[in-house]
């Protein structure tokens, strides 16, 4: 009677182990049904694997399973289901091929456990060959292969079993419907995934998280706070959903009023986190705390990093990209000084967020000594590195560290490739770009659009424009990347008739011309002088909606200006709503290149009265306007004013420009007081300009002087011989002439010939 009693309550024992994850009493009761031959007992063996699994003991589960006389279907599953969990695929398939019986449970944990560890396509192969065996597919399948659909951007597969969840009546299921709703996100089917929520019969996080992120991801950023209001009135807000809502008021890349606009959203979570009592979830602090950090608010983030109960690294890594993105390095080395003292090892994301924090300010030896402390690094930061040398133009490093990534045997990736690739556009290294395009052959990446795209502005750079072109011809399935990589390529080498051609040809395929498209097309415009043709890509970024960009305005007002309707382009710069110092730049040197001298004077004191910041260029390119129009006084004003007034110290352009308008002028007295002074004694362009004004003037003296700096910069160089010689035979010293023809014979120079291209 009492073994009796004992037997039947085993199971009961047995449960309690399993919800109580009692290993060792587990171990106690399989003691005990050896001692009475009750190994035989499959159900109490199976209820023992599930144990020994549960508890991570999957030696031990597999032990009693080969030990087990009598094996059942929910034998292998307990087993099977042991393998997957732990992700051990190559014994899960060993278990899986020897069940002689099987059913959907069985596909199931297979499905589940290749989507779970990335093997996408085998899981969509499984589901069929589930669907093959005649097994029909239950919610737990359909959620894990549209999970599988989701992550391949499968839409044609995800809504084939969107078709059969309806023909099963299981898309009111709430696992089926949020995988749906994920998967049509994923594939950037918004649409879809409305409508499907619409349909779901109720409502949980899950739906309302993934509709959140999937609409932040589209940049849809409105809807995504109304799906969040939406979920605070249905009061089913959680700390997820918090810290998706506070990622889409990170996203920054708005103009100014958009992104204040999502900032205040952002105080607004702030605030509402407060009342909902989530101020102590750490996952949710750092949410907040990135979103005031990639605002800039750094101050905000401070305060918030202060008055949290509980840090972690991710913390202090967001304070440290935080302060990287503001240039702030000083403050950026405090915080990871302070993180280490608080006992915080720092991990890899750490060394990058402080690497890219040193290169963004330019301290690229910093960069080094930071990334040349980590042990092993990482491709993510080994990229870092070379992205912010070839960033901060230090191109020939760039490529000296691309070769010792490679002697390390770190294998590049397609973001490695691309910023080596910018560098040898950038140095015009031809060689170098035929060395790394066998290299990306070798790891198959001549397809990728992202690699193709850097591959066509090496060629193009070095003048191999067939070779971009092959290149492009080559691409499977093309992007607006890669179409304005080849449009710049045609455009950079003077083709531009082709690359009007070319434009022609990209919107005949559908693609939508960005900024960049338009850009680089009204510089064809303005290289042919073709107004007719400007005004029709003028006509084409007004339909686009694109006319109130800073970037292609500013290029409408360039082609206007070199096409020589300096009006029309004046007209259009003052439609502008929002104008920056590149814009005021292009008009102000419009005028200069007209010989509107007093116009461009003009708009320049506008520009400093609308508080608008002038910089180096904008000197420039007034001071030129007053040189070509004879605004001497007016010039010299502006010139002496620039670092009082502005903050800009002159440069060696500068110097040139205001030389070059007193030499005009005849006013050689002020002019060798400027040169007596200028820090750039050794700038060639400055001499030339000034021997020039003197052959005008036939001021001899100073004449002699800029050709002797000329030949003391490049004693090889015939110009300023010629120079010499012209003005004294203008001035008819036929001595002098001989004596300068005797020193250039005398110095083996010669002149090169001219020719006319008629």
């Amino acid at each position: 009677m009492q073994s009796r009693n004992a037997s039947s309550s085993l199971p009961n024992l047995l449960q309690i182990c399993v919800d109580y994850k009692a290993y060792k009493a587990g171990k106690l009761i399989q003691a005990h049904l050896f001692r009475t031959n009750k190994l035989s007992d499959t159900f109490l063996v199976n209820r023992l694997i599930e144990l020994y699994s549960k508890c991570g003991h999957i030696s031990a589960a597999r032990h009693l399973f080969d030990q087990m006389p009598l094996r059942n279907i929910f034998s292998y599953h307990a087993v099977l289901d042991s393998y997957c969990k732990s992700n051990d695929l190559n014994n899960a398939f060993q278990v899986f091929d020897q069940m002689t019986e099987r059913n959907s449970v069985s596909w199931n944990l297979i499905i589940s456990m290749l989507s779970r560890n990335g093997l996408k396509e085998k899981a969509l192969e499984s589901y069929y060959s589930m669907r093959l065996s005649g097994f029909v597919p239950t919610h737990f399948t359909l959620a894990s292969v549209l999970s599988a659909c989701g992550g391949l951007g499968n839409v044609q597969c995800g809504r084939e079993c969107h078709g059969v969840a309806n023909k099963l009546g299981l898309c009111g299921n709430m696992y089926v419907g949020n995988a749906l709703l994920g998967m049509y996100m994923k594939c950037e089917c918004i649409g879809d995934a409305i409508m499907v929520f619409k349909d779901l019969p109720e409502h949980n996080e899950v739906s309302f998280t993934a509709m959140m992120e999937g609409l932040v991801e589209a940049g849809r950023m409105d809807e995504a706070f109304d799906m969040f209001k939406l979920m605070h009135r249905e009061r089913i807000v959680d700390c997820v959903s918090l810290s998706s809502v506070l990622s889409a008021c990170s996203k920054c890349e708005f103009d100014g009023n958009e992104e204040k606009r999502h900032k205040m959203h952002g105080e607004q979570k702030h605030g509402l986190l407060i009342k909902l009592g989530f101020d102590r979830d750490l996952h949710v602090n750092n949410s907040l705390l990135d979103m005031y950090a990639k605002h800039g608010y750094m101050d905000c983030a401070e305060m918030m990093f202060n008055s949290m109960s509980e840090v972690s690294v991710v913390s202090w890594n967001v304070m440290i990209s935080g302060y990287g993105k503001l240039y702030h390095l000083q403050r950026a080395m405090e915080c990871m000084e302070r993180m280490q003292s608080c006992g915080f090892k720092p991990d890899e994301v750490t060394c990058v967020n402080m690497l890219t924090a040193c290169l963004r300010s330019g301290d690229l030896q910093t960069g080094l000594r930071v990334f040349k402390s980590m042990a092993l690094p990482s491709l993510t930061s080994w990229n870092a590195l070379l992205s912010g040398y070839s960033q901060n133009e230090h191109h020939g490093e760039a490529v000296m560290l691309f070769r010792e990534m490679q002697f390390r045997k770190m294998r590049p990736d397609r973001t490695t490739f691309a910023v080596i690739l910018s560098s040898c556009a950038a140095m015009g290294l031809l060689e170098g770009g035929k060395q790394i395009h066998a290299s990306i052959l070798k790891a198959e990446l001549s397809t990728d659009l992202y690699v193709s795209s850097g591959l066509i502005g090496v060629y193009s750079k070095c003048g191999k424009v067939g070779v971009a072109k092959d290149i492009f011809e080559m691409i499977p399935q093309y992007d607006i990347v890669c179409w304005n990589s080849m449009l710049a390529g045609l455009c950079l080498n003077s083709f531009n008739t082709e690359a009007f051609t070319f434009f022609q040809q990209m919107l005949g395929k559908g693609m939508l011309p960005t900024e960049s498209s338009y850009a680089t097309i009204l510089n064809c415009c303005s290289s042919l002088s073709s107004l007719s043709q400007g005004r029709q890509i003028h006509g084409l970024i007004v339909k686009d909606g694109q006319e109130n960009d800073v970037y292609v305005g500013t290029a409408l007002i360039d082609m206007y200006c070199k096409c020589g309707n300096v009006d029309e382009g004046r007209q259009f710069f003052d439609r502008m709503p929002c104008k920056n110092v590149v814009t005021w730049n292009e008009m102000i040197h419009g005028y200069a290149q007209n010989g509107r001298g007093e116009d461009a004077v003009s708009l320049f004191r506008s520009m400093i009265q609308t508080s608008s910041k002038p910089d180096s260029i904008t000197l420039i390119a007034v001071l030129t306007a007053c040189s070509h129009s004879g605004l001497v006084d007016t010039g010299l004003e502006l010139f002496y004013s620039m670092q009082q007034e502005h903050g800009i110290e002159p440069v060696s352009d500068h110097y040139t420009c205001v030389i070059d308008s007193l030499g005009r002028a005849g006013r050689f007295n002020e002019i060798e007081e400027i040169i007596d002074e200028m820090p750039f004694k050794d700038d060639a362009i400055i001499w030339e300009v000034l021997l020039s004004s003197c052959r005008v003037h036939g001021n001899v003296k100073l004449a002699k002087r800029a050709a002797d700096e000329l030949l003391r910069l490049d004693a090889s160089n015939s110009a300023p011989y010629s120079l010499l010689a012209n003005m004294y035979s203008s001035l008819d010293r036929w001595d002098d002439v001989k004596g300068v023809r005797d020193v250039m014979e005398g110095r083996k120079v010669s002149k090169e010939p001219g020719y006319s291209w008629v």
